[in-house]
C-alpha cells in the first residue's frame, strides 16, 4: 500500500512523520496525545531500547535532504553496513558485501562503497539514502520529500527507482510531497494535511476526482493550466496558522470563502462520504454541500 500526505509547508506532515519513528526533539516537541498502532503495538507506549529494534529494522525513513542526512566522515558503505549490523546477526565482511549489493539495487556501483557523500552527486546520495532505509527489508518505509533537493530528471529516476524497490521488497510506503504530481504517479491513498489535522482522506481517485474540502479544493486550484497560458493562478488566501497559536474552531476557517460563524467554534468531526473518502469540514455538518 502506498499512501501520500499532502500539504502546505508547515502542516505537520513532516512532524507526523518523525513521531511515527519516535524522534521529535524532546524538549521543545512533546507528544501530548494519540497512538500510532504498528502490528498491535502503540508505538508511543515502547520503551527506547524496542524502538532502536523497530527503527531502520521494521520501520525505516528517508530524510528530505541527502545533502546533510548522510554521515561526512563515514563511507557510504561503512553507512549502509552500521543499519544491517544494528539489526541482523552478520559479520562485518557479510554486512559490506550487503552494503555493496544494495548499492548495485540503487544504481551505483557496488566498488563505491567506499566513497564518501562528498564524491557524490545529490541524486547519488539520495539513492544512498534509499539504499540504506532498504538495507533490513522494512515493512514500513516513510519518505519525507525525497525529491525536494533534486532537479526534475533526477527527481523522476529516483521516484521510479523508489516505485521498483517498493514492488520488489513488498514494503508500504507512506510518501510525504507538496507535489501533487509526485503522489498521482506513486501513491494509492491520499490524506491532505492542514494544521497537524487530516482534512480529507481518500482513494487517488476520491481526492483527484470528488476533492470535497475547501483546502483541497485550492491546492489543486492553484495549480497551473499548461493549456492556457494567460490563465491567472489562483491562490488561498492567508497564511499557514502558528501551530503554536491555532485558530479555534475549523483550522482552516480564517482562509476559507465559505467559512461560517459555526466554522469559527467547537470541533469539526470527520464525515464519511463514502467508504472510501472522509471529509472534516462544517460544510458537511450543516449539510450545505
Amino acid at each position: 500500500m502506498r499512501r501520500g500526505g499532502v500539504g502546505d509547508p508547515g502542516a505537520g506532515n513532516p512532524t507526523t512523520a518523525l513521531g511515527i519513528m519516535g524522534l521529535v526533539p524532546d524538549p521543545p516537541g512533546e507528544v501530548l496525545s494519540g497512538s500510532v498502532l504498528f502490528e498491535g503495538q502503540d508505538l508511543l507506549q515502547l520503551p527506547e531500547k524496542n524502538m532502536r529494534e523497530i527503527r531502520g529494522g521494521k520501520i525505516s525513513m528517508i530524510f528530505q535532504d541527502p545533502m546533510t542526512s548522510l554521515n561526512p566522515v563515514m563511507t557510504v558503505g561503512e553507512q549502509i553496513a552500521e543499519v544491517v549490523l544494528l539489526h541482523s546477526r552478520m559479520s562485518k565482511q557479510e554486512a559490506r558485501k550487503k552494503a555493496m549489493e544494495m548499492l548495485e539495487q540503487v544504481g551505483i556501483p557496488g566498488g563505491r562503497c567506499d566513497d564518501y557523500p562528498h564524491q557524490f552527486s545529490g541524486g547519488m546520495k539520495q539513492r544512498v539514502m534509499i539504499a540504506i532505509a532498504l538495507a533490513c527489508s522494512p515493512e514500513l518505509l516513510i519518505a519525507d520529500e525525497p525529491t525536494t533537493a533534486l532537479d526534475v530528471t533526477i527527481q523522476a529516476q529516483v521516484l521510479e527507482l523508489m516505485r521498483n524497490l517498493k514492488r520488489e521488497y513488498g514494503t508500504s510506503l507512506i510518501l510525504i510531497t507538496h507535489d501533487l504530481g509526485v503522489v498521482a504517479k506513486i501513491c494509492d491513498k491520499v490524506a491532505v494535511v492542514y494544521a497537524g489535522e487530516i482534512i480529507e482522506y481518500g482513494t487517488l481517485e476520491d481526492i483527484y476526482t470528488d476533492k470535497r474540502h475547501p483546502y483541497t479544493i485550492g491546492l489543486f486550484d492553484s495549480l497551473p493550466d499548461i493549456e492556457n497560458e494567460a490563465a491567472e493562478l489562483k491562490v488561498i488566501q492567508g497564511m499557514v496558522p502558528d501551530p503554536s497559536n491555532l485558530p479555534e474552531g475549523c483550522k482552516f476557517h480564517p482562509r476559507c470563502p465559505y467559512a461560517q460563524e459555526g466554522c469559527k467554534h467547537g470541533r469539526v468531526e470527520p464525515v464519511q462520504i463514502s467508504e472510501t473518502h472522509m471529509v472534516r469540514c462544517g460544510r458537511f455538518r450543516s449539510g450545505e454541500v
